[in-house]
């Protein structure tokens, strides 16, 4: 026996209306129709899912959890049918740390106005496609290299690499900072989202290296002082926090910003997204954060010895 959306229905229905006579009057269909449901639920669980009484019906523990994701369940199968009937109502855009960096907010306004019909929603997953190859997003914002064979891509715009460190580290006080510098330090990394790899420096030249997994593990390493690190300009605009400050790394090559989509099922509104990203970078803007010599904090709905750079942040 499988699961069906109908078992589910059934249990909701009882639990909304408090009885079984009642659900079969809500669901239109005989009480008996819907004793045979909850059975079924059951022997698919190999649980029992509701305490029943003469007088009542409760959920029991294993019922309670049950529920919570069959209201899901239900709730997204209304979608697929509303959305396959009237064309697709949203838009998830995946990213791994820095969303959109500064434009994040004029995307997110641009496309409300743009595009009212179609509803925006920015998701934080780290992973190295930033949710795609997972299924949460319809697109994802990705700084790193692309898998050409599985997803199709467009570059958005550049970024200026920055090298972040604890707000009292000697080098705060500069404006620039270079990457022979940065060599004899100690660079942290997310080996999962990161765009800052070995491969800026030559072979023999290269820093010492530590990993982390997340944004917060990177920012709670690069605050004690003991590392830095290397990321894109997105992370400056998107975490600001109290003990970090960024400066620009004036001899690194820029980071490409790309849209990636699956080859063979885009969205309908990814042209729309990429031509209105397109347009928010090649936009005039005024100076990049973190230039300033004053210590530029750093720290954030999306991880003292001498360290550098993160991956998804770096």
């Amino acid at each position: 026996m499988e699961l069906e959306l109908r078992h589910l229905r059934c249990l909701v229905a009882i639990v909304d209306t408090g009885s079984f006579t009642d659900a079969a009057i809500e669901l239109g269909v005989s009480q008996a129709a819907v004793s045979r449901g909850l059975l079924a639920l059951e022997r698919v669980l190999g649980a029992r899912v509701l305490h029943r009484t003469s007088r009542a019906v409760a959920p029991t523990a294993a019922g309670v959890r049950v529920l919570a994701r069959a209201r899901h369940l239900l709730a997204e199968a209304e979608d697929l049918v509303r959305e396959a009937a009237a064309g697709p109502t949203r838009l998830r855009l995946g990213h791994a740390w820095g969303a959109l960096g500064r434009h994040t907010t004029a995307f997110q306004r641009g496309w409300a106005e743009r595009y009212p019909g179609t509803e925006l929603e920015l998701i934080r997953t780290n992973s190295s496609t930033a949710g795609l190859a997972e299924g949460v997003c319809d697109l994802a914002v990705v700084r790193t290299a692309v898998d050409t064979r599985r997803y199709a891509h467009a570059a958005v715009g550049t970024e200026r690499r920055y090298c972040a460190m604890a707000s009292d580290d000697v080098w705060a006080r500069r404006r620039t900072v270079g990457l022979a510098m940065i060599r004899e330090r100690t660079l942290v990394v997310d080996r999962r989202t990161g765009s800052t790899t070995a491969g800026l420096w030559s072979a023999g030249e290269r820093p010492r290296v530590e990993y982390t997994r997340d944004i917060e593990d990177w920012l709670a390493a690069v605050a004690t002082g003991r590392c830095v690190g290397i990321t894109p300009e997105s992370t400056v605009a998107q975490y600001r926090r109290d003990g970090i400050v960024f400066r620009r790394v004036r001899d690194a090559e820029p980071v490409t910003v790309r849209l990636i989509w699956h080859r063979h099922a885009p969205h309908p509104a990814t042209r729309d997204a990429v031509a209105l990203l397109t347009r928010l970078w090649t936009a005039p803007s005024p100076g990049s954060p973190g230039d300033a010599r004053a210590p530029v904090p750093v720290g954030r709905r999306a991880g003292a010895g001498r360290t550098a750079g993160p991956g998804g942040a770096g």
